[in-house]
Order: structure tokens, then sequence, then C-alpha cells
């Protein structure tokens, strides 16, 4: 689904709502759906708010943090962003630059809205971590209330009804989108009700045919077979000795348990291996089969439920391959965060430790053509009616690195020590510039991400680089068995000096992969959104909005992700807000 809106675009206030209600202009019920625009923003809003000018000076809410600055240090947020004519991708600057730069309020006050922090990329990251005051939807600053369609003003009465325009459309896109989430729940309820019961009702399962995927061959050849993925784990493991040995290490997810058998390799003293698929018989025969029984225990069961054998209360290392598609695909993420939460020693080290979800701007006129246009034409007949819905679901499919029409930018990044199973669902602004070399068609937003493993389990600079695989490259020799002998484990030098020096920095280097276009593919591929409504762009062309991303209500382990997007051509104004929807399933 895609809606285009009018920009700017604004969700009409609770005091607006309330003023036509009075009037008689809009009847309203108490069973009325709150749009979803309203429900995030109320949700964000009622989440503990910092100060923008005491970092330490923590609020109960947006309004009251608002409130604070208001009666503390003179500054109005709302009225200041309305005086200066800030959209909404200026206060997002506004904001993230206050938090990063500690200007005091007598310097913001003194901004007029043309300083080049209105428009640098750098101030729409966020300076905090899921900071409520950048999701919160402000009320309207450039009309008053007390404006309306009786205006003589030509000008002022199209921008206020291209303003309640878009209002309207967004309350349709948010009705839709209810409809599409519920109505599938209540048929498949009153289909499957067997009548009145006394136990109440069953809990949905989305675990089942989960697990049981994971019991087939087929599926862990695919990933063991997958060198950038595997020889990536069997390095950052086998080139870190001092990490590993006599360390007790936690596999959640462990399947074959080939991460397992390199910890074992790596000197670890105990490995636990969980999982909660069949698989895990499996590994116990490999285990045994290897003569490491001894190192290796396999537990079968939840990481949620499990309990550590040989009362083992904590373990020092976590290692996982937890990644899907668009990275948080198949939610597995949350058991190895709930393992973290449950097992990992203060100062322990999550493996991986970082990953960052990139979005960059794509021609996918390839994948466009096999999977879409396909249909027009099949053996002589008319078969495009396979095509509808086609645009509603991401596709999960390579394309390679010509395809790209702009540098990637960060819509979240994860460090795994730290982040929480609620800040797996976000928002995040983004800004794409296209560098095409020619004019061309922008066909789609593409989405992979990247995989950091620090020894030291700390968050990594911006600045960190990640290793990309290409054709040609030996990434499995120096962790391989290579002649029946097994990959040299480097030791810690003992001894002061140079070489202890360069062996410390030797094994204190980042490892890392990316699952990019630019690398050889992986077994993830990258995950398209597909535009209906393919853009011109050239280089220089300016591609911005937000990127939603939430657990799908249907089925917790699939993804809701919704694309907001604007395009401004150079030297012209932003156009239309596009909204389209999709589901990663």
């Amino acid at each position: 689904m895609s809606i285009v809106l009018p920009p700017p675009t604004s969700i009409p206030s609770d005091d607006d709502r309330s003023d036509r209600e009075e009037s008689g202009s809009e009847s309203s019920t108490d069973d009325e759906p709150e749009p979803w625009d309203d429900w995030i923003s109320d949700s964000a809003a009622r989440q503990p708010c910092r100060s923008l000018f005491e970092s330490n000076k923590e609020l109960p809410s947006v309004d009251e943090a608002l409130e604070y600055d208001r009666k503390t240090h003179g500054f109005d947020l709302d009225g200041f962003c309305g005086s200066i004519g800030l959209d909404t991708h200026g206060r997002i600057r506004l904001i993230n630059f206050i938090r990063k730069t500690h200007p005091t309020p007598s310097e913001v006050a003194a901004l007029t809205g043309k300083e080049n922090i209105f428009t640098s990329d750098e101030y729409l990251k966020p300076a905090i971590e899921d900071d409520p005051l950048l999701q919160v939807q402000p009320d309207d600053w450039s009309d008053s209330d007390a404006e309306d369609t009786t205006t003589t003003d030509p000008a002022k009465r199209i921008r206020l009804l291209e303003k309640r325009l878009a209002a309207a459309q967004q309350d349709l896109v948010d009705y839709r989108t209810m409809i599409s989430t519920t109505l599938p729940r209540i048929i498949t309820a009153v289909n499957e009700d067997p009548g009145p019961s006394t136990t109440g009702p069953a809990a949905r399962d989305d675990d089942s045919h989960y697990f049981q995927s994971y019991e087939e061959n087929d599926i862990h050849a695919v990933m063991i077979q997958d060198k950038v993925r595997t020889s990536t784990y069997a390095h950052f493991i086998l080139t870190n000795p001092a990490l590993f040995r006599d360390a007790t290490v936690l596999d959640v997810g462990c399947g074959t348990g080939i991460l397992s058998l390199f910890a074992a390799r790596a000197g670890a003293k105990r490995v636990i291996a969980v999982d909660a698929s069949d698989i895990a018989l499996k590994a116990r025969k490999i285990v045994a089969a290897n003569n490491l029984s001894h190192v290796i225990t396999v537990l079968q069961g939840k990481v949620e439920d499990i309990v550590l054998p040989d009362e083992i209360k904590e373990v020092d290392v976590i290692i996982s391959e937890w990644m899907g598609y668009a990275l948080l695909y198949e939610s597995m993420l949350d058991s190895v965060l709930r393992a973290r939460e449950r097992f990992l020693r203060p100062g322990g080290v999550m493996a991986p430790s970082q990953c960052r979800m990139r979005l960059a701007l794509c021609d996918a006129r390839e994948v466009i053509k096999e999977r879409v246009g396909f249909w027009d034409d099949v053996y002589g007949y008319d078969m495009s009616a396979m095509k509808e819905g086609l645009y509603d679901d991401a596709i999960v499919d390579v394309v390679g690195p010509d395809t790209l029409l702009s540098e990637p930018y960060t819509v979240k990044d994860l460090h795994l020590g730290v982040i929480t199973p609620r800040q797996l669902s976000f928002i995040s602004p983004f800004t794409l510039t296209s560098t095409a070399s020619r004019r061309t068609k922008l066909t789609s937003f593409v989405l992979y991400f990247d995989t950091f493993f620090a020894p030291d389990g700390l968050p990594l600079p911006d600045s960190e680089q990640v290793k990309v695989v290409r054709e040609g490259d030996a990434v499995v020799a120096e962790v391989w068995h290579v002649g029946g002998r097994p990959a040299v484990i480097r030791r810690v030098s003992q001894g002061p000096g140079l070489a202890g020096e360069k062996e410390k920095e030797k094994e204190e280097k980042v490892t890392s992969f990316s699952t990019g276009p630019e690398s050889i593919p992986t077994h993830w591929k990258q995950t398209l959104f597909l535009l209906r409504d393919p853009v011109d762009i050239v280089e220089g062309t300016i591609v911005s909005g937000h990127f939603h991303c939430t657990k799908s209500s249907i089925n917790s382990r699939e993804l809701d992700v919704e694309v907001h997007y604007s395009v401004k051509q150079e030297g012209g104004e932003v156009g239309l807000t596009v909204v389209q929807m999709y589901k990663v399933r």
C-alpha cells in the first residue's frame, strides 16, 4: 500500500479534534480507532524524557520536559520551531543539535533557521537512542487554530486545505492499517472458535513452525556453506585465544554446533550449546564424534527456560548467529538478549557485539523484471493478476554493487551489550543523496546489515569500517584445516616489548562482515523495498524521510516496515511525501 501526502504532513492535534467535535463538524464515538501516528506519538509522550539543556535531568514525560525547559530555561521548543518556520526535519535537526553540542538557551534562541545545522545530515542521526522528543508529533506550527476556510487570502486558504487533506489522507492510511491487521484476527477467531470454554483462549504460538524449520538438514548446509558468515565467526573465535581460553561460553541457537566446536578448539573450558529444535539431537552426536563431550554440553530447550548444567551460574562469552533477513526477521535476538540478562557475567562479551542496519537507494529493475514484469506475458498469456500484492512484501534477493544509487545510511545501530527488546521496534529518520552519474530511475530502497565482533564487547565508533569480502578473497584459509593440520592459534606474549604489543594489537582487532551489495552474496542476500512509482533522479537528488520497523501483530517473528519518503531535486522544492508499507516474511 502506498499513499501520497502533500508536504508538510501534519496530524490534527487533540485540541483540533475537540474543537471540531464541539462544533458538530466531525462526529466521533468512544470506539473510534486512534490513528497510528497519534498512538506512536502519545506512547512516546508518556516515556521519560531528558531536558534539552540538562543531560542529567530526566522528567516523567515529554510534556513535563518541555514545560520544565520553558520555566527553567525560558525556551519553548514548539513555539521557537514555529517562529522560525522549521518543518519536521528542521525540528529533528534542532533537537539533535542541542543534545550533541549543548548550547545555552540564549544561543539557541539566536538561531534564525538559516544556519548550516538545519541542512546538515549529521543532525538527523539521533543523539540519544529512542529520544521521545523525536517521536512526538508536534502541533502544527505554521497556522493558528483560528484560521478557517473563510479566509479571503487564496494562498492561506489553499495551504490550510492542503493540510486538512494531508490529515484526512493520513487518517485513511491509519484506518486501513488497523483494518488490515485487526480484521484477519477477528475472522480467524470466529472461524476457529470452538465455543464456550472454561480454560480461556489458547496463546498464539509463533514458535512451533519456526523451530521445526530448523530441524531440516538443508537450512544448516546453506548456513555453514556461507563462507562469509562461517569463516568470519571462525576467524574471530580462533584468533582471540585470550578471550576464549579457559572461558565458559554459551552458544544460543547452536544448530549443528559449529560455533561451539570453534570455541572448544580456541581453548574454552566449558561450552553450553542450546537449541530449541530437534537439531540439538544431531548436535550431541556431532560433539561426541569429535571427542568433545567433556567440553561441550548440548541442551535442548528455549534459552528463556533452560538451567545451566553443573551449577554454572554465569558465562564469559555468548556467541550466537541470530541474524535474519533485514537483520531482525525471526526475532531470535530477543532470546539472545534474554540469555544476556540471565547468564552473562558483568564485563562479559557478546559475539557479535554490534550490528548496523544500512539503507540505500537502489536501481532494482532486473529484480522487478524477473519478479513482477514476468507475469505480464507467460507463454503468451496475460497473468498480470498474479502481480497483485507484490509491492506489499519486501523481496529478499541479491543485487550487485552497480545497482547502488547512494551511499548507505545507518537507520539502526544495535549495541548487543546494552540494547533492549523494546528498542527493536523503532522509527529512524534518513537522508540519502543520489550518486547516479546520469539520470536514472530509483525503483527501490535496499536494506542490509553489517556485523562486528569486538574482543572487548564495547561499542565501536561511527568511523569503524566493515570488512567487505569480494570475489577471490581468501576468507577460509586462515582458519580452516589445511592438509589435515589445525589452524594456528597464536598465544599472547607474556613478556614486555614491541612483539607483545603487536600481538596484543592483533588480538584486539575488530572482526566484521557485510551482507551488502558490495560483498559477495551471503545467505541473507539483501532486502528490497520496491517503489510502486519509480522516481527519476540525477546526481545530487536528495531522498529523505523516516524508516519505521516493528514486529508484526499477526506473527511476532515477521516485520512490518513503513517507508515515508520525499524527493528533492537539486535546486527544486521538496516533493510530495509518499508512504509505502511492506511485510518482511
